[in-house]
Parts: structure tokens; C-alpha cells; sequence
């Protein structure tokens, strides 16, 4: 089955949730943003992190999706931002200018990659020297931790086995990631483990809500329905808690310069 980001109706559901602090303090550590001005984000989804780019005090930020239906949700999202322009592209040819940028994130962009090198060589055209290229995914560790009333995610697999082969065959080890961006020229590069926290819940209900729209995961795309609501149910009996549920992601981020 999986998610058309070309459909209209998907055109918000990345851009429903606001970039949290853990993720803004894990990049302030990595790049001295306060130097950033003119910042690339391939595969910008909804404009969160743009968004965030901006609050940080970058300058100006350029998004960069595939999908016209996606990038529409974008505009709305970031409509008071005006130092974020958002292209219609695609990560291995974006048809932008080489050598503009001094900070280009792609987050959670490489799953959907199937020639890394390439994706990586773009990014390095379109990096100054210097410049800082940040990647965050998950590895097929990250996606196989188990289940808990924080960790969400990892209860999709514990109750669908199936998913787990769709969900590890598209994410990248950490050797081949790093040995991809050494082969394309990138240097001084880094991986760190960030616990990223997705959204606090006000309640169970809520949480049980964002599920049943698939809000943002992909991979529940793969589900039908009559199994989504399994999946809700069972998630339903096993978290403990009721109020404040905090949810939160383990990723992968690598940092490199050109």
C-alpha cells in the first residue's frame, strides 16, 4: 500500500507538529548556527524544521520537496515565516545554484533514497566550502527497539512482524551512511544518537487520534485499516499512563563538512 505524498489529502501530515528543543539543542551542538545565513532543506516535508532553522536565527532557508501536494502544506504551514522559500525538486538534482549554502539538512530523507552517493554528491555541489551537511534517520537499530509508553513506535513491530522487513531494507547502517559521504569528499564526520521527542499527548486519547490519521509515519501507510485499528487497540492497553505522554524517536545524525 504505502503513502502517496503526491496526494492532496496527505498534504498536511507533515506539518502538524512544531520542532522540539531535544532536536534544536542536539544541532546548535553539532553546527555554531549563530554563523549560519543561507540554509537548504531537502526534503522539507511540512516546513517544521525550517521553521526551527529560522527560530534559530538563520537568515534566510530554502525547502526543497518532491511533492507539489507536500510543499503546498509547507507554504501554509510557514506562511508568516518570509525568509523561507520553498522549490519543487528532487534530492539528487534540485537544479539549484552550486556552492550557495553553508547549512543543508535532510532529515529523515535518506530512507526514500536509493542511490545514496548521488544523493550525497548533489549536496556537496550545493554546500561552500566548509559548509555543514547534517543527515538524521534512523538505522535499522534505531527502528527496532522495543515498545514502551514513550517509544510509540517500536510497538508497530512487536504487533506487525511484518513491517519489520518493509521498515530495515529501507534504512542505511551507520558504516555504509559514513563510507558514502567519505567517498564523496565530505570530512570531520560525526554520528551521534539523539532521543528526539516527537510531541507531548495532553491525554491517551489524543495520541490514540494522531494514530488513527497516520499523522507523519509512513510506515502505518502499510497497514489497513482494520489493522491500523488493531494496532490503536493494542497500543491503547498497553500504555500505562493517561495524561502528558511524552513520545519520543531514536535517530541516527550524522554531521559532515565539505
Amino acid at each position: 500500500m504505502g503513502i502517496d505524498f503526491h496526494k492532496d489529502e496527505n498534504r498536511k501530515t507533515y506539518a502538524t507538529r512544531k520542532a522540539d528543543k531535544s532536536w534544536i539543542d542536539a544541532i546548535k551542538e553539532l553546527v555554531p548556527i549563530q554563523q549560519i545565513s543561507n540554509a537548504l532543506d531537502i526534503g522539507c516535508g511540512g516546513g517544521i524544521y525550517s521553521k526551527a532553522l529560522t527560530d534559530m536565527g538563520v537568515k534566510s532557508i530554502t525547502g526543497v520537496d518532491f511533492s507539489n501536494a507536500i510543499l503546498e502544506g509547507a507554504k501554509e504551514n510557514c506562511k508568516d515565516y518570509r525568509n523561507i522559500t520553498f522549490k519543487q525538486g528532487n534530492a539528487l538534482h534540485t537544479e539549484l545554484e552550486s556552492g550557495c549554502y553553508d547549512f543543508l539538512l535532510e532529515r529523515a530523507l535518506i530512507h526514500h533514497i536509493g542511490d545514496l552517493q548521488h544523493c550525497f554528491m548533489e549536496a556537496y555541489r550545493l554546500l561552500q566550502d566548509n559548509g555543514y551537511f547534517i543527515i538524521q534517520d534512523r538505522t535499522p537499530e534505531d527502528c527496532l527497539l522495543k515498545g514502551s509508553d514513550s517509544h510509540i513506535r517500536g510497538y508497530f513491530f512487536d504487533l506487525f512482524p511484518k513491517l519489520i522487513s518493509k521498515e530495515t531494507k529501507r534504512r542505511y547502517s551507520s558504516q555504509y551512511v559514513e563510507e558514502a559521504l567519505q567517498q564523496v569528499g565530505f570530512r570531520e564526520i560525526q554520528e551521534v544518537k539523539l532521543w528526539e521527542i516527537r510531541r507531548v499527548y495532553d491525554s491517551k486519547e489524543q495520541l490514540l487520534q494522531d494514530l488513527s490519521k497516520r499523522t507523519g509515519r509512513s510506515i502505518l501507510h502499510d497497514l489497513e485499516a482494520r489493522e491500523l485499528k488493531v494496532l490503536i487497540n493494542y497500543i491503547d492497553e498497553l500504555i500505562s499512563i493517561e495524561q502528558n505522554i511524552v513520545e519520543k524517536g531514536r535517530w541516527t545524525i550524522w554531521k559532515a563538512v565539505k
